[in-house]
């Protein structure tokens, strides 16, 4: 008889440790905390550079683009530009052309076309003396399209300004006068009229050189008179001969900011514009060769504006009729002084 022996208990069977497994190599636990650490770190470190990029973006879409907050979009202190479009052309033009106008001034001995800028939401605008001097009607386009008629307030044929008044004008767009003993040579500008007509022309450039002395005629309807078959610009002198008709014995000279922003015939009275939307300047004259049918060639970069701050310190004399016309034959500077040397002569645009 065969007996079979009990199986073992189980507490007797030897068992091989990690019996049924392969072992685990020597270092697992390390080395699974080196695999489990290394992707949580750098998730953590694209996390923050993504995070750095994101708020950089942001930063960078509401700057220029004026998208966020409010802050960011709002005016710029002391101008009607952005903060979004500090700096940019587009941005200026944006802000400041609704205040620039296009003037029509028609007398018996013709008619001139110029720009202005408004100063008032009542209509105080300001241009140039020989954009109306001697002008029995004038005109005066907004950007919107709507015309008014103006009254001429007063007059500085020393300066080359002239204050107007748009009749029954409320709400209107204004522009700000900014302060031209701070333009450098070299800063950026914008320039704002209606040459040839062409009401809202925009044109850019630089500050080329400050101080210049530009002289032009003063004497009503000079220019008027057969001006559009000779360029359509205001009498000048130049190298001792007369351009676009006789300048006649009455002259003026003034300080002048020059710009290469491009300058035609009708930006007179328009507007030079910094970088934060002030008014530095009121384009007055330029200089172009003649062409060969004896009509003017064209901006060629010699463009000159009355500083602000001469349209500034002119302002309350304006509103009171101004100073008259002065027929001595010599001008004065924007100081007041008068001047006999032979400076460069100009001609109006």
């Amino acid at each position: 008889m065969t007996t079979t022996p009990p199986p073992p208990h189980p507490e007797s069977t030897p068992t091989a440790p990690y019996a049924g497994f392969p072992p685990p190599p020597s270092h697992a636990p390390t080395v699974h905390r080196r695999r489990a650490g290394r992707p949580v770190a750098l998730l953590a470190a694209v996390a923050l550079v993504a995070a750095t990029a994101g708020g950089g973006a942001a930063y960078l879409t509401e700057r220029y683009t004026g998208d966020g907050s409010g802050a960011n979009s709002a005016a710029a202190p002391g101008s009607n530009v952005s903060q979004s479009s500090m700096g940019t052309v587009s941005g200026i033009a944006q802000a400041v052309g609704p205040a620039i106008v296009e003037i029509s001034a028609t007398s018996s001995a013709g008619a001139s076309t110029g720009s202005g800028v408004i100063l008032t939401a009542d209509g105080e605008v300001i241009t140039n003396n020989h954009v109306v001097a001697g002008a029995d009607t004038v005109k005066v386009k907004l950007s919107s399209g709507k015309t008014y008629t103006a009254k001429v307030v007063g007059t500085d044929p020393d300066k080359d300004l002239a204050l107007l008044k748009l009749q029954d004008a409320s709400k209107l767009p204004t522009a700000k006068l900014g302060s031209s003993k701070d333009v450098k040579v070299g800063d950026q500008v914008v320039a704002i009229g209606s040459p040839e007509g062409l009401s809202g022309t925009v044109t850019s450039g630089i500050v080329s050189a400050l101080d210049r002395d530009v002289t032009v005629s003063k004497e009503q309807d000079k220019g008027r008179s057969g001006s559009r078959q000779q360029g359509g610009g205001w009498p000048f002198e130049f190298g001792g001969e007369s351009f676009n008709g006789d300048t006649g014995q009455s002259k003026t000279t003034y300080k002048a900011i020059q710009t290469d922003a491009s300058l035609n015939p009708g930006n007179s009275g328009g507007a030079l514009i910094n970088m934060r939307g002030e008014i530095i300047g009121i384009n007055s004259a330029m200089y172009a060769p003649s062409s060969g049918n004896g009509g003017g060639a064209g901006s060629v970069g010699l463009g000159f504006a009355i500083p602000s701050d001469t349209v500034k310190a002119d302002l309350d004399s304006l509103r009171k009729g101004g100073t008259g016309d002065d027929t001595s034959g010599q001008g004065q500077d924007s100081d007041g002084s008068t001047d006999s040397r032979d400076p460069f002569s100009g001609f109006g645009v």
